[in-house]
């Protein structure tokens, strides 16, 4: 709920609560797996400290109707490393002028007021909160970035996070920022109570990422910003390009259960031994649903994300395998990953090595950008002579 009007005192210091959506489990998870230092890649992992890490450097795959699908998208054997090529920014209203103040409950129930967004900062472990602020046209106003916000537009922005995703107290509050949007996929928590000690607007957004959400997400963040207008359109953009793509997926995916590609989702972290498949309420099955293949999670009843293990590996008997790049560089690719889950080298993905991989900021975002992604995989899965 959005009230207009005088400020009123900022909300309480509550910890982060989980959404009681199943899909809210990627955050759970994902700040387990940070507070091991296994989070999302960072430079050292990922082989790249700058834009080419989130997958803006390479040719773009081509749109999705305009390329020759296979027949049969059984009949390729991979690896296939789809990137968007262009990540420029697409502001939906240049010189959005921010009605404030604005108060609000943010997705804890925190109650925020906001007065000033000449200095945002946007943060969360897949950047996609940035983008979409960017996208809101108020990416002028942005003064620091995480290390997932990799698009070239925010690329010379200071980094607030260290040691991969660690949220950096002193670096923050050097940018002074008069607001700041995050979700409870970054830590430590102190921190982001320390910023609301300091005075510092700090709004909570919903921390569950799936296609199922990004217009929700969309209005949240313009909403905390003052910008609700260019919300509404953005979001009539993108359920528009998502709608398009999906159509053209839709004609070229098996309608019949038992062609389509028996798909799970690995995330793994080599340096680390961490080894997750991304299973019901994950996020990763919206993807799998989207992109017309057969989610194998459901069938075998994987729900949330666990531990890989030979027993899940040999049930799935999956067909494809999606994955971030920087995983699968962690364990030095395809070879390394069948070599250290020799039980995946059974299934026909590992025998065919179909496995797609997409930039760590990309594949799971579920921001502005979706369309482009889907697109991006979805030539992968059955056009994957078209990639260059």
């Amino acid at each position: 709920m959005i009230e207009r009007g005088p400020q009123r005192p900022g909300g309480n210091a509550a910890a982060p609560v989980v959404s009681r959506s199943l899909a809210a489990l990627v955050s759970l998870v994902v700040l387990v797996l940070l507070a091991a230092g296994c989070g999302l890649s960072s430079p050292s992992e990922a082989g790249s400290d700058g834009p080419e890490g989130g997958g803006c450097a390479g040719t773009p795959a081509p749109v999705l109707a305009e390329v020759d699908a296979l027949d049969d998208p059984r009949s390729w054997d991979g690896p296939a490393s789809p990137v968007l090529g262009s990540c420029d920014v697409r502001p939906v209203a240049g010189g959005a002028r921010p009605q404030l103040p604005v108060t609000l409950s943010d997705a804890q129930g925190t109650r925020v007021t906001i007065n000033d967004t000449s200095r945002i900062l946007a943060l969360d472990v897949y950047g996609t909160l940035a983008r979409t602020v960017f996208e809101l046209g108020l990416g002028d106003s942005v003064v620091g970035r995480d290390i997932s916000t990799q698009f070239p537009d925010a690329a010379d922005l200071p980094l607030v996070t260290q040691n991969g995703h660690d949220l950096a107290a002193e670096a923050i509050l050097d940018l002074d920022p008069t607001v700041i949007l995050t979700d409870t996929s970054l830590g430590p928590w102190d921190v982001i109570l320390q910023m609301r000690d300091a005075g510092i607007p700090v709004v909570v957004t919903d921390s569950e990422r799936s296609l199922d959400n990004v217009d929700d997400l969309t209005r949240q963040v313009a909403a905390a910003l003052g910008v609700p207008q260019a919300g509404r359109a953005l979001v009539e953009r993108t359920t528009a390009e998502l709608a398009q793509v999906q159509q053209q997926i839709s004609d070229v995916a098996p309608s019949d259960v038992q062609d389509q590609l028996r798909t799970v989702f690995l995330y793994v972290r080599g340096q680390s031994g961490v080894y997750y498949m991304f299973g019901e309420g994950s996020g990763a099955d919206s993807l799998i649903d989207a992109l017309g293949a057969y989610d194998v999670a459901e069938e075998i009843g994987w729900s949330g994300m666990k531990p890989v293990t030979d027993e899940g590996i040999v049930a799935a008997q999956p067909d494809l395998v999606l994955m971030m790049t920087g995983g699968l560089d962690s364990v030095g690719g395809v070879d390394g990953l069948l070599e250290r889950l020799p039980a995946l080298a059974q299934t026909p993905a590992g025998e065919h090595r179909r496995f797609v991989d997409m930039a760590d900021s990309e594949i799971l975002g579920f921001g502005p950008d979706s369309a482009s992604v889907l697109n991006a995989l979805a030539v992968a899965l059955y056009a994957p002579g078209a990639l260059s």
